[in-house]
């Protein structure tokens, strides 16, 4: 059975390391248990959040309301053949260590996804990706409970509605559904994805390419590049990167002949949000107890004691430059709540 916590801080349960609290926390192991705690829920009337591993979150204040983790653990072989294996996963196991154990069974898919904080839950919501690879390449479906009827549904793969970044459980379906498994397709003879980035040649350290290989390089360049959410408070990349109209990046590049650019058909261009940080200046600035990275534009950190508020101004005030600077909108990645 659950226990509902008061005035429970959630300081340890954000990546940001923000020091906020939520009038009542729980944690809860089962779907049954799920649905006992929203009952109990909706008689008192509070708002609800659904906090996962907390390392995609930003927290501007205290949560007057109720705050559940859903903690449901377990790796299940749903089938598998000579070719491939499908696993049953549940929200609440921790992403990297569900990669590791996949990587170490020789099971391919997911390995350009090592290092990648959250739990197992939370990957398809913003469509986690790295390195090439976005994690609905290799998602088959998930279940969820719906916060309103307490009915469980099944949403396949193309019903998710993927994007970059994206999913129907960012969007449309925002607020109403609580993941409670996700099913994934891997390889047991996969097909190595490598030419993103510096991948290549840090694999040429290594003296043979495998699962291994490639998730030791991701961890390393992660790790060259990232602070660690223990060392300094942070939730990674805090700003997508933008796509624009293919002639807008042909003007931009005449201005900035350096600006790097990667197509994405249909007339699309992305670009890199880390450059454009940078170039307006921003790599390692600063202000207070908040600032960007010095080795990563796109992560802004916590030096210890910024509330949740301070790090939004700071992205607005670095948004604001980038509309000035380039006339490009960028979009927060990360769940403002």
């Amino acid at each position: 059975m659950f226990e509902i916590k008061e005035n429970f801080s959630l300081k340890n349960y954000n990546s940001f390391g923000v020091d906020v609290k939520t009038r009542y926390y729980t944690e809860c192991s089962s779907v049954e248990e799920l649905s006992d705690f929203i009952r109990l829920q909706k008689e008192k009337n509070l708002p609800l959040f659904i906090l996962g591993g907390g390392s995609n979150v930003l927290f501007t204040g205290d949560f007057e309301g109720y705050v559940v983790r859903p903690a449901i653990k377990g790796i299940e072989v749903i089938s598998e053949n000579e070719n491939d294996i499908q696993l049953k996963v549940g929200a609440g196991e921790d992403w990297d260590d569900f990669v590791e154990y996949c990587v170490k069974q020789n099971w391919g898919g997911i390995e350009n996804l090592s290092l990648i904080p959250g739990n197992a839950g939370t990957c398809p919501i913003q469509n986690i990706g790295a390195y090439g690879v976005e994690v609905k390449d290799v998602i088959v479906d998930v279940e969820t409970l719906c916060i309103s009827t307490l009915k469980t549904y099944r949403f396949k793969n193309e019903e998710c509605k993927f994007g970059y970044r994206d999913s129907i459980f960012k969007r449309k379906l925002k607020g109403t559904q609580i993941i409670t498994h996700v099913t994934f397709n891997l390889k047991k003879q996969p097909v190595f994805k490598l030419n993103y980035g510096n991948l290549t040649e840090e694999l040429n350290r290594h003296d043979k390419v495998n699962l291994q290989s490639i998730r030791k390089a991701v961890i390393d360049i992660r790790n060259s590049k990232l602070p660690k959410p223990e060392e300094i408070g942070n939730a990674g990349s805090f700003f997508k990167n933008p796509v624009i109209e293919k002639s807008k990046a042909n003007d931009l590049m005449i201005l900035f002949a350096d600006m790097p650019s990667y197509d994405q058909g249909e007339g699309k261009i992305k670009i890199p949000a880390g450059w454009l940080i940078e170039k307006a200046g921003w790599k390692g600035k600063r202000i207070g107890n908040v600032g960007v990275h010095e080795k990563q534009s796109l992560v802004l950190v916590n030096y210890g004691n910024a509330t949740g508020s301070e790090i939004l101004h700071l992205a607005r005030n670095i948004q604001q430059s980038i509309i000035v600077l380039f006339d490009i909108e960028l979009d927060i990645e990360v769940n403002i709540v």
